[in-house]
């Protein structure tokens, strides 16, 4: 029998009633770039991570400090007159391999359910080329941007008041179709907000999409009255990211014409 994903967190944490975020890798990075927004805007601290022997041995590191390939953040409740809200963030920048993704998305669950913590949220991205382990098959005229899944009929519920579309007909594949099959299994309150990205590979590079993380902030934003989650940012940023990332392509491709050999982006 696989051994199971252990999820080892801060007993100090109280996660009873919190809004957990998971952030898995995703098409033009924007469930990692939703994942360090939350971060920095609600000074999010390093709380705990999942050990097992599949996941990658390596560590990131920031600000030369090491930290875990899959880790657990949360922070001090932001309160106003009317309620207090608590954010717990699961986040993976590496890719999970597919022989355990399973295991990991019941232990995360099986800990999400012990703690008491709130609805849970999955944070992704698909694009229309169907290349990123989600087919959308929704078959209208729209021009649909964002589509979100409920596990349950309170999820169900959540997604239509913050006004976001469900995904009628579909396959979703990876770390956020496994928690979701789960979570209907379980009968537990998830989400998943997923925003059709442009970030697909150009040029076999991967390319950032601020835009469709913005558009993912918009909807947390509306989950949490207590916080005010602005996009803005990103926004702003996403212009800059993107002509340095199509900078960066440009000056690759030059040096692979005149070169006639492959050169890394990044080293």
């Amino acid at each position: 029998m696989t051994e199971r994903p252990v999820v080892e967190v801060d007993e100090g944490i109280a996660p009873s009633g919190a809004l957990v975020v998971n952030c898995f890798p995703s098409v033009g990075f924007v469930s990692s770039i939703v994942a360090h927004y939350l971060i920095e805007k609600l000074e999010l601290r390093l709380v705990g991570g999942v050990n097992h022997p599949k996941l990658p041995p390596m560590c990131l590191v920031q600000e030369g400090k090491p930290l875990p390939p899959l880790r657990f953040y949360a922070g001090e409740p932001i309160c106003n007159l009317e309620r207090c809200d608590k954010v717990i963030l699961i986040v993976s920048e590496v890719q999970i391999e597919n022989q355990i993704k399973m295991n990991l998305a019941r232990s995360l669950m099986d800990w999400i359910k012990e703690s008491g913590s709130g609805i849970s949220i999955m944070i992704d991205s698909f694009t229309k080329n169907n290349k990123e382990g989600h087919t959308i098959l929704d078959d209208d005229d729209k021009d649909t941007t964002m589509l979100g899944i409920g596990s349950t009929d309170v999820a169900i519920k959540t997604l239509e008041e913050i006004g976001l579309p469900l995904l009628k007909h579909g396959i979703v594949g990876g770390m956020t179709g496994v928690m979701m099959g789960e979570s209907r299994r379980r009968g537990l309150d998830s989400l998943a907000i997923l925003a059709e990205s442009s970030g697909g590979p150009i040029e076999g590079q991967p390319f950032p999409d601020a835009r469709a993380a913005a558009r993912i902030i918009e909807c947390l934003d509306g989950l949490l009255p207590a916080i005010h989650l602005d996009p803005e940012p990103l926004l702003e940023e996403a212009q800059k990211i993107e002509n340095q990332i199509r900078d960066m392509m440009a000056v690759n491709l030059n040096q692979v014409s005149n070169d006639n050999g492959p050169e890394s982006m990044y080293g």
